[in-house]
């Protein structure tokens, strides 16, 4: 493997969980991830909370049993290291929504908070302290935030490792005992106790662990089958791509039994894959919300609420599906006035002053296809043609082949 190639590799592998162009069903496995991501921030305070106030307090108890000055100051590393706690889950809170998919920033920010425990273990006494437990936490939000088993057990190691690593400096003389009140001040150096004491630690992580990847495997399980059984995509709102194929089978009968016609509509967002790399993929997911609307709006009569049409649908990541009732076999009027109203609706959204267009493919029942598939085979490739010219603009398929109406 070249350089260049190699460090394309592991930046791919360190900076992002998923592809930098994701499917739809990748688009929303980010979006619940995005969303157990804020439920860990919000939980995060709430730690974060009770421990300065139980470092305070306890602090407190202590220096009023022996020497006031010198608590206060062992206190001062683990007070700045509270302090950057702070800092960094402000930083976090303000921004994970933009990094909340960026494998290695929730690693990082994990890894924080696993030096920021282990040094207030070494300040409340080492082999005495009673902040291990804080390591569990880290451990569970690992489940929670983390895509792969791999990762949540790395993170129990992590926090094992540390901590075994401090007992064991204290032990061997590397770093000074950090003396208690209310405790016997020798079972640090103990080597049978300070092992079991490791021991039990790793117990207790790597039960954590599974717990926590058991857990969270069960319901990322659940919220795959409540997004497979619903026939709404969970962003838009909008029918799903199951659904609308269901329905042009049954339009299409409707339309033998009557001798009438049924025109495709397929658009899709020119160049959304550079959009979402500019701006992110939560400016990609409010633009495609937008689109929903505005589509919404562009093929209401009358300003109704309620479409003219059978079916519009989220085909793909950036694609729109919309089915449309004809007057006669091979007719695609309707069809036509549709796509041209859509792509103008997609080129009048300003979203932060950012802007998308839309390339729109239409086909006509029977003339471009006698079945679903056929249909929809011919919209795509009228798609393709519309994207090959350029962009920004309807192609509709006449006469069996895919012409171009320079809108």
């Amino acid at each position: 493997m070249t350089p260049g190639r190699f460090s394309k590799a592991l930046a791919r592998r360190l900076a992002v969980s998923w592809r930098q162009q994701p499917n739809q069903h990748e688009i929303e496995a980010l979006d619940a991830n995005v969303a157990r991501v804020g439920l860990v921030v919000r939980v995060r305070w709430a730690i974060v909370a009770a421990l300065v106030v139980f470092s305070v307090a306890g602090a407190g108890i202590y220096a009023a049993d022996g020497s006031f000055a010198e608590m206060w100051r062992q206190m001062v590393v683990p007070g700045v290291s509270l302090g950057l706690v702070l800092l960094y889950n402000t930083y976090y809170q303000l921004n994970y929504r933009r990094f909340a998919n960026i494998a290695v920033f929730n690693v990082v920010q994990l890894l924080l908070d696993i030096v920021v425990v282990t040094v207030l273990i070494y300040y409340s006494g080492g082999v005495y302290s009673w902040f291990p437990a804080m390591y569990l936490l880290f451990v569970l939000e690992a489940a929670l935030i983390l895509p792969t088993r791999e990762q949540v057990f790395a993170i129990a190691v992590g926090a094992w490792t540390a901590y075994t690593a401090v007992l064991g400096l204290v032990f061997f003389e590397a770093l000074p005992h950090v003396a208690m009140p209310f405790v016997r001040n020798d079972l640090q150096a103990a080597a049978s106790y300070v092992a079991v004491r490791c021991l039990w630690e790793l117990t207790i992580l790597g039960g954590a662990a599974a717990v926590g990847t058991g857990l969270m495997t069960e319901i990322r399980m659940r919220e795959e089958q409540t997004a497979s059984g619903s026939v709404r995509d969970r962003r838009t709102g909008l029918f799903d791509r199951a659904y609308f194929r269901r329905e042009l089978g049954l339009e299409l009968e409707r339309a033998r039994r009557d001798r009438r016609g049924v025109s495709v509509v397929l658009a899709d967002i020119d160049g959304f894959e550079r959009f979402n790399t500019m701006f992110g993929v939560e400016a990609g997911n409010t633009m495609l919300v937008r689109l929903t609307e505005a589509i919404t709006r562009a093929v209401a009569p009358g300003g109704s609420p309620e479409p003219q049409l059978i079916v519009v649908a989220r085909w793909g990541g950036e694609e729109f599906v919309l089915l449309v009732p004809e007057a006669s076999p091979g007719d695609m009027r309707d069809g036509e006035a549709i796509a041209e109203r859509v792509r103008v609706a997609a080129g009048e959204i300003r979203d932060q002053d950012r802007s998308v267009t839309v390339s729109v493919g239409v086909a006509a029942f029977p003339v471009h296809g006698r079945t679903a598939a056929e249909l929809i085979g011919a919209a795509d490739s009228a798609l393709t043609a519309a994207k090959a010219a350029g962009g920004n603009r309807v192609v509709a398929g006449r006469g069996g082949t895919a012409e171009q109406d320079d809108l």
